[in-house]
Formats: C-alpha cells, sequence, structure tokens
C-alpha cells in the first residue's frame, strides 16, 4: 500500500515538469487571453464562421488553443502526447472529438472509428479508456422523440425505454435498432481488446435512452469486470439518486456499475431550454448543491466499491483529494482497480500530476481530431474557462508560480 503522506495540489514542480520554460509561457499568455470574456464571445462566434468560410485560420488555433488542449489531427499523433504522459504515469483517455455529424453514412463511419480508437488503445501501455458519445452514432431528433416518449411513460427506467421503443413507428424502430447495433459493436471490441467505454452525457432532453442504452451495455458487458461506465452530470438535482438507483439495478441484475461523475457542460442551454418551455430547471439551485452532491456521489460509489467501479472526472480540488481520503479511511489502496482520476488534457496539471505521483490511477481525457472538426469541443474549453468561477485565475496563479520558482524570483 502507498504511503500514508497527505496529497498536496500546490506543488506546481511536480504539475509542470513536464513543460519548459516557452511552453508555460505560452500557456499562460493563452490563458491570460481566455480571463477576458468578451474576446472568448466574439471568438468563440468568429472562429467556426471563419473555418467554414475557407479563411486560414488554422495555422493559428494550431498554435494556441489546439496544442493546449487537444492531442492531435490523427490517433497516431496523439502518441508522442501519450508517451509524454507516460513518463509521469500518467494515462489517457482517448476522445475521437467529431460532434454533431448525422446521416446513417456518418453514424456507421463514427462507429468503425470508435472500434479502431479502441483496437489502436489495446496496443498501448497506458491508455486503458475511451470515451464515446451515443449522438455519434444516433440521430438527434431520434433521442429527443423517445426521451419525450419515456417521459410520458411509467415505471422504471427501463420500463418506460421498452415502452418509449415499442411506440416508434417501424422505421424508426429499424433505425433505433441499428443505433444500438453500433453501441453494442463498440462495446463488444471494448471488451475483447480489455478497454474501458466511456459513454458520455448529454443534454437533459435526450439522456434517458442514453442512460438506458448504457444500463443495457452494462447488463451485457459488466458482469465479470467494468468495461462501460456511464457518465453522470451532478449539477443536475436527480443524479445523485438516479446513482443509487443504477446501483440497485447492478444488485438486481449483477453486473458492475460503471459510474464516471462530473458536474457537467450543459448548464446555460439547459436553463435557457426549461425558461422557454416553461418546464422546472433539472439544474442545482446554485453551485453548493451541485459540490454537495458530487462529493455524496464520490462517498456512495466508494461505500460500494465492491460493485461500482468510479471515475473521478473533476477539476474541483477538493473532490479528488476527498476520494482519496475515503479510500485511506477504508484502509484501501490508493491505485484500487475500482477507483480512476481524470482531467481534461490542458487543464488542471496541479491535480492530475500529484495525484500520479501519489500513486493513484489518473489520466487526461484527450481529444483528437481534424481542427475543423474539434472546433465545438474547443469552443466549449473557452468558454468554460470564462464561465467557471476562477479556473481562468487558478491556472494563472499556479503558472506564474512555477516561472516564478524556475527563475529564481
Amino acid at each position: 500500500m502507498q504511503n500514508q503522506t497527505p496529497i498536496s495540489f500546490d506543488n506546481t514542480a511536480l504539475a509542470f515538469d513536464y513543460k519548459t520554460d516557452q511552453q508555460l509561457k505560452k500557456a499562460r499568455f493563452l490563458f491570460s487571453l481566455m480571463g477576458k470574456p468578451w474576446l472568448v464571445k466574439m471568438a468563440t462566434k468568429l472562429t467556426p464562421w471563419a473555418i467554414n468560410a475557407g479563411l486560414p485560420v488554422k495555422g493559428l488555433i494550431r498554435k494556441t488553443i489546439f496544442t493546449q488542449f487537444v492531442g492531435g489531427e490523427t490517433l497516431e499523433q496523439t502518441a508522442t502526447v501519450a508517451k509524454m504522459l507516460g513518463k509521469y504515469h500518467v494515462q489517457v483517455i482517448l476522445d475521437y472529438g467529431v460532434e454533431g455529424k448525422e446521416g446513417e453514412a456518418n453514424f456507421d463511419h463514427a462507429c468503425e472509428e470508435f472500434i479502431r480508437v479502441i483496437n489502436y488503445a489495446s496496443t498501448q501501455p497506458n491508455i486503458p479508456f475511451m470515451s464515446v458519445k451515443v449522438t455519434g452514432f444516433a440521430r438527434f431528433a431520434l433521442l429527443e422523440k423517445l426521451d419525450a416518449l419515456m417521459h410520458e411513460a411509467k415505471g422504471t427506467l427501463m420500463k418506460r425505454f421498452l415502452t418509449a421503443a415499442d411506440q416508434l413507428p417501424a422505421e424508426e424502430k429499424e433505425e433505433w435498432h441499428r443505433v444500438r447495433h453500433r453501441v453494442m459493436r463498440v462495446c463488444e471490441a471494448a471488451k475483447d481488446k480489455n478497454v474501458g467505454v466511456l459513454i458520455d452525457a448529454e443534454e437533459t432532453w435526450i439522456q434517458d435512452p442514453v442512460d438506458a442504452v448504457t444500463i443495457m451495455m452494462m447488463d451485457t458487458f459488466n458482469k465479470q469486470k467494468c468495461v462501460v461506465y456511464n457518465t453522470l452530470q451532478h449539477y443536475r438535482h436527480d443524479r445523485l439518486q438516479f446513482l443509487k438507483d443504477s446501483y440497485e439495478a447492478a444488485v438486481e441484475r449483477n453486473f458492475i456499475l460503471g459510474a464516471k461523475l462530473v458536474r457537467g457542460a450543459y448548464m446555460e442551454n439547459e436553463r435557457k431550454r426549461a425558461a422557454e418551455k416553461g418546464y422546472p430547471s433539472p439544474i442545482q439551485p446554485d453551485k453548493e448543491s451541485t459540490d454537495k452532491d458530487y462529493n455524496a456521489g464520490v462517498a456512495y460509489c466508494i461505500e460500494h466499491i465492491d460493485r461500482i467501479a468510479l471515475i473521478v472526472a473533476s477539476h474541483n480540488e477538493y473532490s479528488n483529494l476527498y476520494a482519496t481520503q475515503l479510500l485511506q479511511q477504508k484502509g484501501l489502496p490508493l491505485d484500487h482497480p475500482h477507483v480512476h482520476w481524470s482531467q481534461l488534457f490542458g487543464m488542471s496539471d496541479n491535480i492530475t500530476f500529484n495525484l500520479a505521483n501519489a500513486g493513484c490511477g489518473v489520466s487526461k481525457y484527450l481529444p483528437f481530431g481534424p481542427i475543423k472538426d474539434v472546433i465545438p469541443y474547443l469552443m466549449r474549453r473557452a468558454e468554460e474557462n470564462t464561465s467557471v468561477k476562477g479556473q481562468t485565475g487558478r491556472e494563472l496563479g499556479l503558472i506564474s508560480k512555477e516561472l516564478s520558482r524556475r527563475t529564481g524570483h
């Protein structure tokens, strides 16, 4: 078992050991730009437009925000980043970052790409997971329709899902069958190659069918070990209860529940839609409630660690530390096979590298894909860094602290 020395996230020498002075200065410049909301607002509007209009902006994007947050344009290019992280005992979650491409041909192509990612990950020493979005396989409007039908039905999640699927017209039933088949193929490949599949969360108005298909996959593939993980967004006030309900289903059906806990990514859209359509907001009333539920979720998973495989996917220092403390209190090792930590590549290095140094299983979430395809992801990172209270300031403070330490000032 590892030593019980307290973990600190203040050690910037460990956090940024992998970056040269020049790279650190570049990161400082980038985060200082992100600290200007007016600039981010303008950039998030202009950048997608400039890319679509064929303006020569790719070089600028590649040199700045792309290298900070993305692993490369191709799967093969991620190898350099993965190798560098591996030197510091940091693992990788690969994410083929293509979003919003509709049409059966695109869905089939995404399915093949996800399987290619799994095959590649299985040949690498430090890529235990990959991430998928069901919207990469399925028409948004179909998921929306299923979700609406589920809301009208009664009973458990699975009962409501079966009722809803049964109500679809023949053509859409066939379409849903193809969606499920794609998800099944990806999970099957992952089980064969011993790679974990993290199924991303979506907006609340399409999340119920995503939860249902994920639980079906866990029931099929998580009997012996955890292959499939669901993502629970704790800025939703119903997710702590949903975690408990999912655990009950896992006990009843005898599978291991994979739970990746996040705070969430679609808050503004969720509130706006609820206001426009006149239904109660699914979002927590305040950040304190989100934090409280998130930490309660972490505690619940560790309490039931024999049947829940937990991924603490968080940039919150306390939540990451809390998971380590709970394990230590129970006399469990920090590298317990059912507990993993993860942060986004390009952010919160003080958390990732200090956890790795303490012996925790920790990874960076590493997206890759052609620049034009990962623009939505990059724009979200830019917006997140201005809207997350203090995130940019915290990154800047840590970078400046490390630059000062290196120059002895």
